[in-house]
């Protein structure tokens, strides 16, 4: 029987030979996530540089070094210090009988392969639509999402600035989420994650896309932006909540784009008390302010 001891150091250390695999070139383009995420950022970043939404932003807008610093620390680093402790819930789920099959509501993996991405891409999505809310919507939730929220100049590296403590918040739901539709992650759920952080990245970046009528179904630059806003419309605690979808926003009235200038002020008050510092940030939220 694998003991919790085992089950961690086996995460923590797959972990770290598979970031070191990713970097080295011994894993395959497609599922490299290493150097999946360094092409994406820097082909948004150069849409960013020649088609700038905000001209007067600096390419090197105020912050890029530390939200670039995030973007490693979230994807990487933290994820192989969080893994083996991950493990370590899966063993004791699995010591109490309960497995990925056993809460599953439908079995999808008979599907074919474009309908298990297509569900598996609009499930994770919802799934992590309503945990966006509960960032906002729980105060001791919403004391870590402001680090994220303390982005004063938007651009693309923003995306993966936020408090380790969401990742706590975030993976569970996507496993439960996993786990209702049959307990699969299609093999091909490569296709899902990259096509995620690219439209995650757009999201944040400087750069003014509406994709038009299809505005109703993928979030979007403009969109995003107020979801940022320092000011929010009057009895709101934020607006669009949307991920990778904006489809639900526009089903749950969530929604709301008064004007695609881009000039507005964006955190929240009292952002003025938001650490600078990386390491300050770390620990940022686990006590109240006086």
């Amino acid at each position: 029987m694998e003991t919790y001891l085992d089950a961690f150091i086996k995460g923590f250390t797959g972990t770290v030979n598979y970031t070191y695999k990713s970097v080295v070139f011994e894993v395959p383009w497609y599922t490299n996530y290493f150097w999946g995420l360094i092409a994406i950022s820097l082909l948004v970043w150069l849409l960013e540089i020649v088609f700038p939404w905000r001209k007067e932003q600096s390419v090197f807008r105020k912050d890029f070094w530390l939200d670039a610093f995030y973007m490693f620390f979230n994807f990487f680093i933290f994820a192989i210090i969080i893994q083996g402790v991950y493990n370590i819930f899966e063993v004791f789920f699995s010591d109490l009988s309960i497995t990925q099959q056993s809460l599953a509501i439908i079995d999808f993996s008979p599907w074919p392969l474009w309908a298990q991405l297509l569900v598996f891409f609009v499930l994770l999505d919802f799934v992590q639509w309503l945990t966006h809310i509960a960032l906002h919507r729980v105060p001791l939730f919403w004391r870590f999402h402001q680090v994220h929220h303390s982005v004063k100049e938007m651009g693309f590296a923003a995306h993966l600035r936020y408090h380790w403590m969401e990742n706590i918040l975030y993976k569970p739901l996507k496993t439960l989420g996993i786990m209702l539709l049959g307990g699969f992650e299609p093999e091909q759920a490569y296709v899902v994650h990259f096509a995620a952080i690219a439209i995650g990245h757009l999201n944040h970046a400087n750069i003014k896309l509406t994709y038009g009528p299809l505005k109703y179904i993928f979030n979007n630059p403009v969109m995003h932006l107020y979801h940022h806003s320092y000011v929010l419309p009057e009895g709101k605690y934020a607006v669009n909540f949307g991920l990778s979808l904006s489809l639900w926003d526009y089903l749950f009235r969530t929604n709301y784009i008064p004007e695609d200038g881009g000039k507005i002020t964006l955190g929240y008050p009292g952002d003025d008390k938001m650490p600078k510092t990386f390491w300050r940030q770390l620990v940022y939220g686990f006590s109240r302010r006086k």
